[in-house]
């Protein structure tokens, strides 16, 4: 069974909608759940400045995984330009050694939005980062300009991910293909249903839309799949061994 999972995602609310009912289902069962947003998201709404719409993400992003029982993390990089670099990553590989996550979810590696795909690219980076001896100021000097972001990742001991998945998101479907189904109880689909409906943009009022129940359908339609009322679909990358994630 995985006992800790952290889920890092392009926006708030990215791993809510599409990794939140897993989420929900982990913590249930007794493990810990991180959700890390690289941007707050915050130039998503069409009427909102995004100084005034990142105060409201936050809110709604930390409201959210206090309800399913997660913690919450949110980098300060900017919505729609977020970089695939080394010091983005490193921010990452320093929350991974801190949480020590058995699994890692994250974007699929294609999508319509540039900040998926390199969010997608950084978490990989990350995973492998986490897991690296950086122990020498020759190794920072290797890293450079981000010597003192490794400096601080080399404060804590190196940890290895086990399991590395990519979720289910509307805008991440070029090429992607489920390997791994995830029942989700009723327990865990209505405690993330509560806790989704108070994010504005999952209500369809930014854009208009209606992603609760996109979601919601996509969870039947993937349960008729798996043979479970219903399901969450993810790509495991590499897939690995069968593992106990997804319950009997």
């Amino acid at each position: 069974m995985t006992n800790s999972v952290l889920a890092i995602g392009g926006h708030i609310g990215d791993m809510d909608l599409t990794a939140g009912p897993t989420l929900a289902k982990l913590v249930l069962e007794g493990a810990s759940a991180t959700i890390v947003a690289l941007t707050p998201g915050e130039r998503g709404h069409p009427r909102m400045t995004p100084a005034d719409y990142k105060v409201q993400k936050i809110a709604e992003g930390t409201a959210f995984a206090e309800a399913i029982g997660a913690d919450f993390r949110v980098l300060d990089h900017s919505d729609g330009f977020l970089p695939a670099t080394d010091d983005v990553a490193l921010e990452l590989a320093r929350i991974i050694r801190e949480k020590q996550p058995d699994t890692i979810i994250t974007h699929w590696k294609h999508s319509i939005h540039s900040d998926h795909e390199h969010t997608a690219q950084v978490a990989e980076r990350a995973r492998f980062l986490a897991g690296l001896p950086i122990e020498s100021d020759e190794d920072f000097k290797t890293l450079t300009p981000y010597a003192e972001l490794a400096a601080r990742v080399a404060e804590l001991p190196r940890h290895g991910v086990r399991t590395f998945m990519h979720a289910e998101n509307w805008e991440d479907m070029e090429g992607f293909t489920p390997t791994r189904y995830v029942p989700i109880p009723d327990e865990a689909f209505y405690r993330w249903v509560s806790a989704i409906r108070h994010q504005a943009f999952a209500r369809g009022e930014t854009y208009g839309f209606r992603y609760i129940d996109y979601y919601t359908a996509l969870m039947t339609t993937r349960g008729c799949l798996a043979g479970y009322p219903r399901a969450c679909a993810f790509h495991t990358s590499p897939t690995p061994e069968v593992s106990k994630l997804a319950g009997p």
